[in-house]
């Protein structure tokens, strides 16, 4: 998949988008359901010394070794211990080129659903606390707002000398 082809909704098409919710310190996240190759619970991890923060373990999956992310990180959301409720989001993603397998800790995984694109709107440049270049867009469902994330931005701006400590497959860090 291509960068471009998932960086914004195109609001008013009529499409649906079917995602993965979860949490992240209280805060509803998703991600496309498209990307999302498994959920698993608790893994064993690995901290690997001199990580960069954002990226600083690894978990086996299925035999391969592959990065643990914490986006809440990216978002400056606090930082959780790990709870009976806590996940790891297995998705596979293109980083340079090359399709990479990667975990996200996510505090509570919710359900796969379809969003309108007509509920989503861009971040507001102002007003709210998260990077907007971080965020895709937002999605209004009921009293809730849902944040997409835009994980080629986010990955880029983390990974600029590392790659954000991402390596696809074959490569070993």
């Amino acid at each position: 998949m291509n960068s471009t082809d998932t960086n914004k909704l195109n609001p008013g098409n009529g499409n649906g988008l079917e995602v993965l919710t979860f949490d992240l310190a209280d805060e509803t996240f998703a991600l496309e359901a498209i990307l999302v190759r498994e959920v698993l619970d608790k893994s064993p991890e690995t901290h690997v010394p001199g990580a960069p923060t954002f990226v600083d373990a690894v978990i086996n999956f299925r035999g391969r070794i592959i990065p643990l992310v914490d986006l809440r990180l990216a978002f400056d959301l606090e930082v959780r211990a790990i709870s009976r409720d806590s996940r790891v989001i297995v998705i596979e993603l293109e980083i340079e080129g090359e399709a990479a397998l990667l975990g996200l800790r996510a505090d509570k995984v919710f359900e796969v659903t379809v969003i309108s694109d007509t509920a989503t709107e861009p971040a507001p440049r102002l007003g709210t606390r998260w990077r907007p270049d971080f965020i895709r867009n937002l999605v209004k469902r009921n009293d809730d707002i849902i944040i997409l994330p835009d994980l080629a931005a986010i990955f880029s701006a983390r990974g600029r000398t590392d790659n954000g400590g991402v390596y696809p497959p074959g490569h070993l860090g």
